[in-house]
């Protein structure tokens, strides 16, 4: 399907404004025409602007290649592919100024996303598999030095440099284990792979043992921000280490702790995973929900008393933001009910859904969301870094949780959130030169001006190209929109091309405006307090079943190795919440034989009585597909 825009003349010229110096950027968009004896090409971006770019004796191109993967040349077929209106392609270059003050672009590089108009590397069916698995083993490599040396997380290291050396700090934080423990799972639902199960096993358990504390009098369960380790000594941290949220525990750390638990627990069932998550919910309820008729979470509670309303908490007292009420639904909760069924967890999601389409709208003031609150929802705008700013990719994971929900519990005004934002975040949040997404800007623009300034930098983080992704694959799949489609093409393909970091593994944290990697400071790691595996497996993950499942319409493989009598003995195995009916289960293995014990539409696997873990393997498919 093609889902790009319409053709139209050219703009030869491009007036330079008083420019009088050389200067270097890239330029994303679609063929419009090819001048093959003049080596021009005319190139129209996403948002309509058109650009005349010349070829040089030294222009050079090559394919989008996943990691893992040989350098794809593609200088050769230049021509050809030049030659294809609407094929899309990033190109690097230069712009002249002449002295009549216009300015002339040649290119020095090319890169091709796919071999023709509308197709698209990352839309292979099993290019996400091919690179959660590259990922995965290379933070096997990295924390562990596997398979040279078992999977031990005493070795585990918060930091790890670009090419995945570690750091002489002996910090492990929670949330970045948990975080690893969640791709390591992930890595296994797609590929099988018994390393990554290992992993993701051995994680949990070492969380369970060295971070959770178990409150026995209270019944529940919090976890520790971290602990330092020095020799065999370990010094437990309670409350955060870092400047927002010292000295308080913050519930983003509470909620991250419980993904990888919560996604190893879809795999193997385990009843200790289960208790460990009921319990942090207990937490949730109990400290940090506004039990009032205002209702929401509290961002923050005090390590003491665990009272959200405490003095101690300073600029965190009574304050409610995204991470607080909307975190919960990717980070476990969908996952936690995609493993149960449970009406508790289905009635939470809604809560939490209705909770963010009821205050979070600020449409009137800003084309962003607004996303710190005080305790009775009236907006907090002057909230240390963030004051009045957006978080590009917060808007965008609402979108895309949002019709999550939809596909479990319907509602209009799921949808029409969505859409809103959908709709109006490209304008405000996206680089439609260059494509990509940006981090933080300023949610009101200047007056009579037509962009929302940036906060510190046009960077692009990794995470939020995530979030825009997943929003517009699944808006497209659901909705099946084809203006969805080409934004969703567009992300992936910037992502594709690149944050794929082919020399050392994984994923770059920060690419610039132009698409270079950002290799300076925190932003050159591979493992901080922000990337540990998780968004760059998440996305493989879902893009994977938001593209084979809902838009290529290709079957997809999930593999589990639940537990004896694991889950009541019934599997549920959908991949992700999609719109009721439209998967099945077409074939089931259990330890690689064909086994039919299973329930299609309602995608569950009845298991067999053992006393010992199985192997099962789903083939799940997309209704049409077997039409």
């Amino acid at each position: 399907m093609d889902a790009s825009p319409t053709c139209c003349p050219v703009e030869r010229r491009v007036i330079a404004m008083g420019v009088d110096f050389t200067f270097s950027d890239t330029i994303a968009g679609y063929v419009t025409d090819y001048d093959r004896a003049q080596r021009r090409f005319g190139l129209r971006t996403s948002d309509g602007r058109t650009f005349s770019v010349h070829l040089t004796p030294t222009t050079f191109a090559r394919f989008t290649f996943n990691l893992e993967e040989d350098y794809r040349d593609a200088t050769g077929a230049l021509d050809r592919l030049l030659a294809l209106h609407r094929q899309m392609l990033y190109v690097y270059g230069t712009f002249y100024p002449d002295p009549a003050g216009v300015l002339l672009f040649e290119a020095q590089w090319i890169v091709f996303p796919g071999d023709g108009p509308g197709r698209f590397r990352h839309e292979e069916p099993n290019w996400w598999l091919r690179q959660i698995e590259s990922i995965a083993h290379s933070y096997l490599k990295w924390q562990f030095d596997w398979p040279r040396q078992p999977i031990d997380y005493k070795n585990y290291r918060t930091i790890l440099h670009l090419a995945g050396t570690k750091k002489g700090d002996f910090l492990q934080e929670t949330d970045t284990i948990s975080r690893l423990v969640y791709g390591f799972a992930s890595a296994y639902m797609l590929t099988g792979r018994e390393e990554f199960l290992e992993g993701a096993e051995k994680g949990t358990e070492y969380l369970r043992e060295h971070m959770r504390f178990f409150d026995q009098d209270e019944d529940l369960i919090y976890w520790y921000h971290g602990i330092k380790v020095e020799g065999e000594r370990e010094t437990k941290l309670l409350s955060s280490e870092f400047g927002d949220d010292y000295d308080a525990i913050p519930m983003y750390e509470q909620i991250y702790a419980l993904a990888g638990p919560t996604q190893t627990y879809r795999l193997t069932g385990d009843p200790r995973i289960r208790f460990d998550i009921d319990h942090t919910m207990e937490l949730f309820e109990k400290y940090y929900k506004d039990s009032s008729e205002r209702g929401g979470y509290f961002s923050h509670i005090d390590p003491v008393t665990l009272d959200p309303r405490a003095p101690s908490l300073q600029h965190n007292q009574g304050r409610k933001n995204w991470n607080s009420v909307g975190d919960h639904a990717p980070a476990y909760l969908i996952n936690l009910w995609l493993a149960t069924g449970e009406k508790a967890h289905a009635d939470f999601l809604e809560y939490t859904f209705d909770t963010i389409t009821r205050y979070f709208p600020d449409y009137d003031n800003s084309p962003f969301v607004q996303e710190r609150f005080f305790e009775d929802w009236s907006h907090d705008q002057g909230w240390g870094w963030q004051q009045n700013r957006a978080v590009v990719g917060h808007n965008l994971k609402i979108a895309w949780n949002l019709m999550r929900m939809h596909s479990l519990k319907p509602k209009p005004e799921y949808v029409e959130f969505a859409r809103k934002i959908a709709e109006v975040m490209p304008n405000a949040g996206s680089d439609q030169q260059r494509g990509g997404w940006y981090d933080v800007v300023e949610r009101v623009a200047k007056p009579a001006g037509r962009h929302h300034r940036f906060v510190w930098h046009d960077r692009k983080a990794w995470w939020q190209q995530e979030q825009a992704i997943l929003c517009y694959l699944i808006m497209h799949g659901v909705l099946r929109d084809d203006e969805y489609l080409r934004h969703a093409r567009e992300a992936a393909a910037y992502y594709n091309a690149f944050f794929l970091d082919h020399d050392d593994g994984a994923v770059y944290f920060n690419t610039l405006a132009n698409g270079l990697p950002y290799l300076l400071g925190n932003e050159r790691f591979k493992g901080s307090h922000s990337m540990s595996g998780y968004h760059s497996t998440e996305l493989c993950l879902l893009s994977a079943t938001y593209i084979n499942l809902l838009i290529a319409r290709e079957p997809l493989w999930l593999h589990f190795k639940p537990q004896p009598g694991a889950f009541g003995g019934v599997l549920r195995v959908a991949p992700d919440i999609l719109p009721p009916g439209s998967i099945v289960i077409s074939a089931c293995l259990i330890d690689d034989q064909p086994y039919d014990a299973y329930d299609a539409q309602a995608l569950t696997v009845t298991l067999p009585q053992t006393d010992r873990p199985v192997r099962v393997k789903v083939k799940v498919s997309p209704v049409n597909w077997l039409d």
